[in-house]
C-alpha cells in the first residue's frame, strides 16, 4: 500500500513538472547598455536663445529722479549672431547718448587702456580666457555709462527734476528658415518735451551665416517694383489715419521713401520706419505691410511662403511660354 501511495505521488510530481515545460515563458525584458549616447537633434538651422540682462554699475541714489538704463544682450546657439547684435547695441548706445566719432576714438582709447592692467603676462592669459561674451559688452559699455550718467549731472545742474531713462533690448522674431531675424528694441528719455524709441530688424541665413539685407531677398531689378507697392500701401496708410486731405499736401512734408529696415511677417513683408521718418511723432514707428501676393514677381521665391512661392513659379511659366509663342 504504501509502494502504491509512493509511485502515484511521484506520477503527480512528474506530470506538473511537464506541464511547467509547456508553459510559454515570460521573456526577459531586454537591458540597455549603460552610458550609451543620446543622440542630439540638430539645431545648427534655428536660432535659440533669450535676452540675458547686463550687470550695469549705476551709483546709489535715492528719491524719484534717479537715473536708470537697462541693457541687454542676445545669448543664443548661433555666435556670430550674438557678436553681430553686441556690435548694434554699441552703435545704439552711441546713437542715443550722441556721442561722436572722436569721442568713440577716444572710447575705444580708454578700452584698450583698461585692458591693459599691470600683471604678469600668465595672468593676463588666464584672464583673457575665462572673459565670456556678457563680460566683454560690460566692460565695452562702461565709457557710454560714464557719458549717461554725465548727462544726468549736467540736468541735475539746471535743478532739474527730470529722470532720464535708456533700454536696449534684443527679441528673437523668427527662429528658423527662411531667415532668422532678431529685433533691437530701443526706448529713451534724455530730457526735454518727449522720449525716443526705435525698433531695428535685422535677419540672416543660418546656412551661410550672414547678414540678409533687403536688396539680397529682391529679383534682379525689382526695387523700383517693391517701391510701387510700397508707395501705394503709403497712401493707404495716410488716407485711414487721415493725417491729410489728400498725399500731395502730406508729402510737401513727409516724403515717401522705401525703407531698408524689414523683416518677412506671416502677413507679408514689413516695412519699419523710424521716428519722424515719414510722418511726426504722434505716429510712433510706421510700418507698410505688404501681402506676399504682391510680391510673387519681386522677392525671390526662397523668401515667399509656399503656397504662393509655387503661385509665382507658375507664373513665371506662364509668362515664359507667352514669350516664346509671340
Amino acid at each position: 500500500m504504501f509502494q502504491q501511495k509512493k509511485l502515484w505521488v511521484i506520477s503527480v510530481l512528474a506530470a506538473s513538472v511537464a506541464l511547467s515545460a509547456c508553459q510559454p515563458q515570460k521573456a526577459e525584458p531586454e537591458k540597455k547598455p549603460e552610458n550609451t549616447p543620446v543622440e542630439q537633434p540638430d539645431l545648427s538651422g534655428k536660432l535659440i536663445g533669450d535676452a540675458e540682462k547686463l550687470k550695469l554699475n549705476l551709483p546709489d541714489c535715492d528719491g524719484n529722479s534717479c537715473p536708470e538704463i537697462s541693457v541687454d544682450r542676445l545669448s543664443s546657439n548661433q555666435p556670430f549672431i550674438d557678436q553681430f547684435i553686441d556690435a548694434e547695441i554699441l552703435k545704439q548706445l552711441a546713437a542715443i547718448l550722441s556721442v561722436s566719432p572722436a569721442q568713440d576714438k577716444q572710447i575705444e582709447k580708454t578700452e584698450a587702456a583698461a585692458s591693459e592692467v599691470q600683471a604678469p603676462s600668465e595672468t593676463k592669459s588666464a584672464l583673457a580666457s575665462v572673459e565670456t561674451p556678457k563680460l566683454k559688452l560690460e566692460k565695452a559699455t562702461q565709457p557710454y555709462m560714464q557719458a549717461f550718467l554725465k548727462l544726468d549731472q549736467e540736468l541735475k545742474a539746471l535743478s532739474s527734476s527730470q529722470k532720464i531713462s535708456l533700454m536696449i533690448k534684443p527679441k528673437i522674431l523668427n527662429a528658423e528658415l527662411p531667415l532668422a531675424t532678431v529685433v533691437l528694441n530701443t526706448s529713451s528719455y534724455l530730457g526735454g518735451a518727449h522720449g525716443s524709441s526705435s525698433q531695428q530688424y535685422y535677419n540672416f541665413d543660418l546656412k551661410t551665416k550672414q547678414r540678409v539685407e533687403l536688396k539680397d531677398i529682391l529679383l534682379p531689378n525689382q526695387r523700383a517694383a517693391l517701391e510701387q507697392r510700397a508707395y501705394a500701401v503709403f497712401k493707404t496708410w495716410v488716407a485711414d489715419a487721415k493725417l491729410a486731405e489728400n498725399i500731395q499736401d502730406y508729402e510737401q512734408i513727409w516724403k515717401f521713401k522705401l525703407s531698408d529696415n524689414y523683416y518677412l511677417s506671416q502677413q507679408g513683408l514689413i516695412l519699419q520706419y523710424a521716428e519722424y521718418e515719414i510722418g511726426p511723432y504722434v505716429v510712433g514707428l510706421p510700418r507698410l505691410t505688404i501681402p506676399y501676393d504682391q510680391l510673387q514677381t519681386i522677392l525671390k521665391k526662397q523668401y515667399l511662403p509656399a503656397p504662393v512661392a509655387v503661385e509665382a513659379s507658375a507664373a513665371s511659366v506662364n509668362s515664359a511660354a507667352a514669350s516664346e509663342s509671340k
